[in-house]
């Protein structure tokens, strides 16, 4: 049963912390990482990368997921978030480290071949094609298993019932938020174990961020682990299980998005303005 926006279920969910996994920790050395993600679902170690030869922007970068959970990933611009998740999906060329799905190294692996085995994108910019219909977008999305599209179809639009009542549309006269979740539809459509999100909520309002937010929820809710970038600190640490704070291409803090988001040190130091959105609450 998916949340409607401006329904008091929907500022529930919103305003419902992430049950607490421990204390937020300062990531000095791998000690925590490694103990962490013996049985990951997915996980990335010491991971250098960068998009110019030599030139890295990702520095011994550390990451895990377990099955199920929604991790967020957040930091200044420039510390290499986005980066961190291309380097995953195979769309930034790893020089040094290795990625493991499931335990299989998948290291540098073609990003289709990364969806055959379970793993779906939803890029920040350009992922949904405009001159297509909704119902088109979404059999895109399905093009590697089409005999599955209708139930797929069927279960996206559980999740996404405004694009069930729009699917003959086309994508250009889509709303920026119907858009975003067109884009996350179709990555569903392969049915993945692993869903990356590079800023969703990017340049939507406020209310339109809300709802996105909202419905990562419902998706994780389903069973789908989640990978998230996020800009909008706040928001991203009051839905996610557990987030990663990095700077300059490092990882800099992890904990729950409870203790993170009450984290004198990362508020002040990462998180700018919310520091002071906290103090007014």
């Amino acid at each position: 049963m998916t949340v409607e926006p401006g329904s008091g279920e929907f500022m529930e969910e919103l305003n419902v912390d992430a049950a607490q996994w421990g204390h937020s920790r300062e990531l000095t050395d791998r000690t925590h990482h490694l103990a962490g993600a013996e049985n990951a679902l997915l996980r990335a170690d010491e991971v250098m990368a960068g998009y110019l030869p030599g030139v890295n922007i990702l520095n011994s970068c550390d990451f895990y997921v377990d099955k199920g959970e929604l991790v967020g990933i957040i930091g200044p611009n420039g510390a290499g978030k986005s980066t961190l998740l291309k380097a995953m999906f195979g769309l930034v060329k790893i020089s040094s480290g290795t990625v493991q799905l499931a335990g299989e190294d998948i290291t540098n692996l073609r990003a289709d071949k990364l969806v055959q085995q379970g793993v779906g994108f939803v890029p920040q910019t350009n992922n949904v094609f405009p001159s297509l219909s909704v119902e088109e977008n979404l059999q895109m999305g399905a093009y590697l298993a089409p005999k599955k599209f209708s139930e797929r179809f069927d279960t996206v639009a559980g999740i996404f019932p405004r694009l069930a009542e729009r699917r003959k549309q086309r994508a250009s006269a889509l709303s920026g938020g119907e858009r975003q979740m067109l884009a996350m539809s179709r990555a569903l459509m392969m049915e993945p174990s692993v869903l990356l999100l590079d800023e969703p909520s990017a340049g939507l309002s406020p209310a339109l961020q809300d709802e996105v937010f909202v419905r990562v929820r419902d998706i994780n809710a389903t069973g789908v682990t989640i990978i998230m970038v996020e800009q909008n600190a706040r928001r991203c640490l009051q839905i996610v299980h557990r987030g990663y704070v990095l700077d300059q291409g490092r990882n800099a803090y992890t904990g729950s998005g409870k203790d993170l988001i009450h984290d004198p040190k990362v508020v002040d130091l990462y998180l700018g303005t919310l520091g002071a959105e906290r103090d007014q609450k």
